[in-house]
């Protein structure tokens, strides 16, 4: 797991609270029923509203890897691609069915799969290129969603301060209670900007980057699967891999250092 986004929430809150505390308020002035479910509400319905029951649907299931979802190693990767191509240059294609029967991995299972039942390398990357495709597509939605909402929240937090100022000419023949209603109407414009900023759009962008690099992970496998189907050598097929994402040091170099520490040992 990945701990960037809980650690930047905890952070950006403790920031906001720190202020609170410096400013001598009080947190429970902010935690104001009325216009959190407001803005949480209608940020919500209004994100539904600009989208399909599907996309929502969608947005939410994503939701889980917000706080899950981890950086691939593309180095990792690539050494998984490249004993891939040792396997086969010993054993032959049919050998990796095996492999594909191991794989965790639904993208690589399938790949594997379809290099031992000898699919034809152009048809093999239409079916890949077309995987990656809607993968960047599922991702780009569920991104989308949020930041849509991220970009709702402080509107419809500015709506709910104008509701609330409406309530407070009501009362000018009370000037007393003047100050309090109207730094509670303001309560809803921080709501709105604060949840925009601290969790709608980190969530939006979260989603973002871990959709590109999910793609950029598929698309080293695939070259790397093709390079494999087509005989290619492992060693060149590890040092092309890792030209593509300069993610560490070739085999070949590890294995030199390795080398070289083992003979200082001695």
């Amino acid at each position: 797991m990945d701990p960037a986004f809980i650690i930047g929430l905890v952070l950006a809150f403790g920031a906001l609270l720190a202020m609170i505390s410096i400013e001598g308020a009080h947190v429970t002035a902010l935690l104001l029923p009325a216009p959190m479910v407001l803005v949480f509400g209608a940020t919500i319905a209004v994100g539904i509203a600009s989208s399909t029951m599907k996309d929502a649907l969608l947005a939410v299931k994503a939701l889980p890897k917000v706080v899950r979802g981890k950086s691939p190693s593309l180095t990792a990767t690539i050494d998984d691609v490249v004993g891939y191509a040792e396997r086969a240059r010993r054993e032959g294609l049919l050998s990796l069915e095996n492999d594909a029967n191991e794989a965790s991995d639904p993208f690589v299972k399938s790949g594997l799969q379809n290099i031992a039942d000898g699919t034809d390398a152009e048809d093999l990357r239409i079916m890949l290129e077309d995987e990656i495709s809607t993968t960047a597509s599922r991702n780009r939605i569920a991104a989308r969603f949020f930041s849509l909402m991220g970009g709702f929240a402080p509107t419809i937090g500015i709506i709910g301060t104008v509701v609330s100022l409406t309530h407070v000419l009501e009362r000018l023949d009370t000037p007393e209670t003047l100050g309090p209603l109207i730094a509670t109407a303001f309560v809803a414009t921080l709501w709105g900007l604060l949840s925009a900023n601290f969790i709608w759009l980190p969530i939006g962008m979260r989603l973002a980057r871990l959709g590109e690099l999910e793609v950029e992970r598929k698309t080293l496998l695939m070259e790397g699967l093709l390079a494999v189907q087509a005989g290619s050598q492992p060693r060149l097929v590890d040092e092309r891999l890792r030209a593509l994402v300069a993610d560490g040091p070739s085999r070949k170099e590890r294995d030199s250092s390795s080398d070289i520490t083992s003979s200082q040992a001695a």
